[in-house]
């Protein structure tokens, strides 16, 4: 290439495009603490079980960034990613809702659940908390004299894999 119509024609032009880009666009580093983030997701338990999609919910899912307001290892997977970027990725349960605490199982004596409804395995029930919260409980085990309740989280101890695209992202 000749030297000359490089310095006089080309270069210029290199130039000229590089100033009209905004600076976001030479430094794009992705998704980053307080952007909004919204995207299309589906999530799977290790036997290939949907247990949630943007797609049944007809919603993409949108938060901020930084604020805990999803699981702590999705938040992790979202960070660095670009709008129209897909991703798929395992989480272990502590990086989700946390390994399934025994702590968290109570047994109650059959007597104290009302009489008009017959406690089955897998039954969710609220429980009314002494300042008025209410927590989800499931009932894990019935015999003829108890009852035992998991307050666990449903997907406490399982890996959760989940396939998502970044549909849009602002600050």
């Amino acid at each position: 290439m000749n030297p000359k119509v490089f310095k006089r024609v080309i270069f210029p032009t290199l130039v000229s495009i590089l100033l009209l880009l905004p600076l976001s666009a030479l430094a794009d580093t992705g998704a980053k603490s307080g952007d909004k983030v919204t995207l299309e997701y589906t999530g799977t338990l290790s036997d290939g079980t949907v247990f949630d999609s943007s797609k049944t919910n007809n919603s993409p899912l949108s938060f901020k960034l930084g604020e805990g307001m999803v699981i702590p290892g999705f938040e992790k997977a979202v960070l660095g990613m670009k709008k129209g970027e897909e991703k798929e990725f395992t989480l272990a349960p502590s990086e989700a809702y946390g390994d399934v605490n025994p702590q968290l199982t109570h047994k109650f004596p059959r007597s104290e659940f009302p009489s008009g409804q017959e406690p089955k395995v897998g039954m969710m029930m609220m429980l009314g908390g002494p300042n008025g919260q209410q927590a989800r409980a499931t009932i894990s085990e019935v015999t003829a004299d108890s009852v035992t309740l998991d307050m666990n989280h449903p997907l406490a101890g399982k890996a959760l894999t989940f396939k998502i695209q970044i549909t849009e992202i602002t600050q």
